[in-house]
């Protein structure tokens, strides 16, 4: 019979002959589940671990990487998971949840990329032997991750009149509108109390990984391997961007590169970078862009009305819309903005005109559709898609459009920031070398 010897951590089933088995049967050892890391009240399994690792090895198989040594990739996607854990409490801790509407939502957003039904994606999943309860609560936990970097960076990002001026007045001077530069980059995150040594420490570790990258290595395969960004496992392509969208220290850094080189390492408050440059291609007249035409009815949450209150009044608002009552004359009964004189109505809406949470539900919609309940800094939302259209870009325009690159420019730092300081914050115990 099987003996399970177990500890306080558990370490390994080993699986014995019974007595009617010849003693000649070989024992077979059964690796069992464990603790490899502990963040603040909750644990990181071993299986946890290794479920994550396994779908990373198998995407950089995908993509062509060369695999660095499974030890390696094992530390750095334990640190992901820490990263990961350390955001989706801090979701918890402030109320942050998905709506169980929105993650419907999004499921048969992915089913439909796929030219599939719902039922369909998910009998294909479990072909595939995906549980979709599973894979349901891993978008749900990808939502919550997007949504934390929203309320937490994006939402707090300020950009001046005096900032769009001096953008606009640069980009016409060095011809630099459209030009785009596809990076990949490494970045080895500093703690926010780093002393002396630990610096040196890193900056001795950006020249070793220089060096090799100098010598022929794969930076795809070092940046999966060393990387502490989260595109890291991706093999830390930033994709295709406008010169002007990059970060200051990344895009000074990069303009006088030929494509293929790497530029010296970078150092930021966020700690030491590596960047490549893999290709650029020249500057291309602003394009057109899409506007939306929609209407909304607010609620707002405050000490009268609670969340759960806001979103019951909607949700009866949307069965009488979808009984026939118009969209129109309940946004003017009901709705607690501005433009609930006018049925709601917003106007036509460009990209970036709205809050994050706002624009994401408002684009998912089709015209004559109606959302689900949607949550912003403002209140709770039913928003309707009349129509859209494309516009070229007027000055007004451009400068919203500046507005944007200069708010993408800054968010990426702005996040590298805070999940260091969030990482720094949390209790973190190590347990992956405890075998």
């Amino acid at each position: 019979m099987a003996l399970i010897f177990r500890t306080m951590m558990l370490f390994f089933v080993v699986a014995t002959a019974s007595a009617q088995t010849p003693l000649r049967q070989p024992k077979v050892p059964l690796l069992a589940d464990r603790i490899v890391a502990v963040v603040n009240d909750e644990v990181i399994t071993y299986f946890e671990l290794h479920a994550r690792l396994d779908q990373a090895l198998l995407q950089l198989k995908r993509q062509g990487t060369s695999l660095p040594p499974r030890e390696v990739l094992e530390k750095q996607m334990l640190e992901r998971l820490i990263m990961d854990k350390v955001q989706l409490q801090h979701a918890r801790d402030i109320g942050l949840r998905i709506e169980d509407g929105a993650l419907e939502q999004a499921l048969q957003r992915i089913a439909a990329s796929n030219k599939m039904s719902l039922n369909q994606f998910r009998e294909a999943l479990q072909k595939d032997g995906i549980k979709f309860v599973k894979f349901r609560e891993e978008i749900r936990e990808e939502m919550t991750l997007a949504r934390v970097r929203e309320r937490e960076v994006e939402n707090k990002i300020v950009i001046s009149e005096g900032e769009v001026d001096n953008y606009l007045a640069g980009d016409s001077a060095t011809g630099g509108a459209g030009e785009e530069y596809e990076l990949a980059h490494i970045l080895l995150r500093a703690p926010e109390s780093a002393n002396p040594e630990q610096i040196q420490r890193l900056r001795n570790k950006a020249n070793q990984l220089l060096n090799r990258l100098k010598n022929g290595e794969e930076f795809a395969q070092l940046a999966a391997a060393y990387s502490d960004a989260p595109d890291g496992l991706q093999g830390g392509n930033l994709g295709r961007r406008p010169l002007n969208s990059l970060p200051t220290i990344f895009s000074d850094a990069v303009v006088s590169l030929k494509a293929g080189e790497v530029a010296p390492i970078l150092r930021s408050p966020n700690g030491f970078h590596i960047v490549k440059l893999v290709s650029k291609s020249g500057g291309k007249a602003l394009p057109a862009v899409q506007q939306t035409h929609v209407r909304h009815i607010l609620i707002r949450v405050n000490e009268v009305v609670s969340e759960t209150d806001a979103k019951h009044t909607l949700a009866g608002l949307s069965d009488r819309i979808k009984h026939g009552e118009r969209f129109v004359e309940l946004a003017r009964l009901f709705s607690q903005d501005g433009a609930a004189p006018k049925g709601g109505d917003l106007g036509w809406i460009y990209p970036g005109d709205t809050v994050p949470e706002f624009e994401r539900a408002m684009n998912q919609l089709n015209p004559g559709e109606v959302s689900e309940p949607i949550r912003s800094p403002f209140g709770f939302h039913l928003i309707e898609v009349i129509e859209r259209r494309v516009q070229n870009v007027s000055e007004d325009r451009k400068r919203a459009a500046a507005r944007n690159v200069l708010r993408e420019r800054k968010m990426d730092e702005a996040f590298q920031d805070w999940l260091r300081q969030a990482r720094d914050r949390a209790y973190v115990e190590l347990r992956l070398e405890e075998r």
